[in-house]
């Protein structure tokens, strides 16, 4: 694993866990935090990993864009800055390994944005989360985008326009987050999520991932056509054929990748 100034990175059996470092900043995501949560996910995607855990070190998973960093910047500037935030959500999404979010403390604006881009997502009871914008001077209207796919409308509009904090439980309800837990049982818990959602083919399971990706938020019949054209192309491979023979000869599967 690379060595890092703002993240500390290491590989743990089938898991790289990936813990933003920068604690006397809330882990505000400036531009250099960013290429380098970049830089990490795109090389655990490279990797022979099958899980990928994002953490926050200190009082915050993620505070956040990093004021200092755009407050020196011009117009041309920001929109650079706010394509590399889009790119790092999006690799979030678009590497094979699952990706769950471990959320300790508070996770707002930009850091909201990215518990939401997660596959799956474990808070501490005592975490919250919140959209600030809409009660200050610039509106979270990047963060809003994954949050509004995970929450829905309603829940969204009254995140992005109180910029109230919400509660962890709450988050849980909203399908922000999948479970709200006790904070002592919160490594715990995002570890046995993370082993249940790996299990199975490996390669089967990054082309799932990017499928349900693909699909989500299309019209039922595009999606459809995306997935029947997959799910069949799939059907052939190493890994299924393994699936559906061990089910048949009822023996425990050995899966080639």
């Amino acid at each position: 694993m690379a060595d890092y100034e703002h993240l500390l990175v290491k590989q743990d059996g089938d898991t790289v866990r990936i813990t933003m470092n920068r604690p006397e900043r809330r882990n505000a995501l400036s531009e250099a935090h960013l290429r380098e949560l970049l830089d990490a996910l795109t090389a655990a995607g490279r990797s022979d990993a099958t899980g990928i855990v994002l953490a926050g070190e200190g009082k915050a998973f993620s505070a956040g864009h990093d004021f200092a960093d755009v407050a020196s910047r011009d117009l041309a500037g920001v929109r650079d800055l706010l394509r590399l935030c889009t790119q790092v959500m999006r690799t979030v999404q678009e590497v094979p390994q699952v990706v769950i979010a471990k959320v300790a403390t508070i996770a707002t604006a930009a850091g909201c944005q990215l518990v939401a881009s997660c596959d799956l997502a474990v808070a501490a009871e005592s975490a919250l989360f919140s959209l600030p914008g809409g009660k200050a001077g610039w509106f979270c209207h990047t963060p809003a985008v994954p949050v509004a796919r995970t929450i829905g409308r309603k829940r969204l509009m009254e995140m992005a326009l109180t910029g109230d904090m919400v509660d962890a439980r709450t988050a849980a309800e909203w399908g922000l987050v999948n479970y709200a837990v006790p904070d002592d049982e919160l490594d715990a818990r995002t570890d046995e999520l993370l082993a249940r959602a790996t299990r199975g083919s490996r390669w089967g399971k990054g082309v799932g991932k990017q499928t349900l990706y693909a699909q989500l938020d299309r019209p039922e019949a595009d999606a459809y056509a995306i997935a029947v054209e997959v799910m069949a192309s799939v059907s052939q491979s190493p890994g299924a054929r393994e699936g559906m023979a061990s089910f048949l000869e009822k023996r425990p599967a050995v899966w080639p990748d």
